[in-house]
């Protein structure tokens, strides 16, 4: 079993992605009460740190074979002011130095489109020096979310950086453009959980993936799908983005359907069993921030692959794992 930290977890879709490809945590930092809650609610053995990623020290997990995490996306994303290094929410120092503090094998941090702009040329190159420098192959490159079957427009760029001594390299996982379901396929099951009589063909005019779901911050107001824009292409959809419904519609129901938080999560790939709590505005806040776990998924794969069948070096007649060489 491969080893993972992962910092700055949220509500645990890149986690969750990862140990569906066979990552076991060993640490998962976050500083929010409510998403550790969340992740402690879903993942009982996962050992989540909840604290400030400023005072957590990684030499007690040096060595493990993956350093990951979505450090927070408001200093690049469009929907803030994008003041980058000079926002105090980022985080990419504190990662670069806890990935020279643990010196893994591997690692793979996400962040929104906004880092590719060309605006953050000069700190983006930096942050990849920096890795590189800390003793990685690097690489960094846009994928999007309805190439990996979630069901949604949602690009996110992704840093992957493997130990230079692996004779291996890494690559993205192969595109699969017509994997994902229609927003229609995806929820109709769910739509129709309370008999409604118009599901069926409600899903067929459902048919095409959905926007990007949006988590919004704490000063946030209550939940709904999205600015102007995004609730204009859910209406499309057939699917009113006003707000959040807390069923899903009755039997006789007329009109525009809303979205449940389980719709919501659906949509972002998370599987039915992973729970967000009772709180409604949070929960659609948790989802929204989230990345997709079946993106993390293949990105894992990969790396997975590249850790299991890397570099080898010969201690008399026996073969070890480089990284294990002093």
């Amino acid at each position: 079993m491969l080893t993972c930290v992962e910092l700055c977890a949220g509500a645990g879709g890149q986690a969750l992605g990862l140990h569906w490809a066979g990552f076991e945590h060993v640490a998962l930092v976050e500083i929010e009460k409510e998403y550790c809650e969340v992740l402690r609610l879903n993942m009982p053995n996962w050992n989540v740190i909840c604290e400030d990623l400023h005072d957590f020290d990684g030499t007690k997990y040096k060595g493990v074979d993956l350093l990951a995490g979505g450090v927070p996306c408001p200093p690049f994303s469009v929907a803030g002011k994008q003041l980058g290094k000079d926002d105090e929410r980022d985080l990419f120092p504190e990662a670069i130095r806890i990935l020279k503090e643990i010196k893994p094998r591997a690692v793979m941090l996400e962040n929104v489109r906004g880092f590719l702009d060309r605006a953050f040329d000069e700190y983006r190159h930096s942050i990849l020096e920096q890795i590189d420098e800390a003793g990685y192959n690097v690489q960094i490159k846009l994928l999007n979310a309805s190439d990996y079957g979630v069901p949604q427009l949602r690009p996110r760029a992704v840093i992957v950086g493997i130990e230079k001594s692996n004779s291996l390299t890494f690559n993205y996982p192969d595109p699969d453009p017509g994997r994902a379901k229609t927003v229609g396929e995806t929820l109709e099951p769910l739509m129709a959980a309370h008999g409604w009589k118009g599901a069926v063909e409600w899903a067929v005019k459902a048919d095409k993936i959905a926007p990007t779901i949006v988590g919004g911050s704490k000063k946030h107001g209550g939940p709904d799908l999205g600015p102007v824009r995004a609730r204009k292409a859910w209406k499309e959809l057939g699917v009113d983005g006003l707000g959040v419904a807390n069923e899903p519609p009755d039997q006789d129901f007329n009109g525009m359907p809303r979205l449940t938080k389980e719709m919501i999560a659906r949509i972002q790939g998370f599987p039915d069993y992973w729970k967000f709590g009772k709180k409604k505005t949070a929960a659609c806040r948790m989802i929204g921030n989230a990345f997709p776990p079946p993106v993390a998924e293949a990105v894992g794969r990969q790396i997975a692959e590249v850790l299991n069948n890397g570099s080898t070096i010969s201690i008399g007649e026996e073969e070890v794992p480089s990284v294990l060489v002093g």
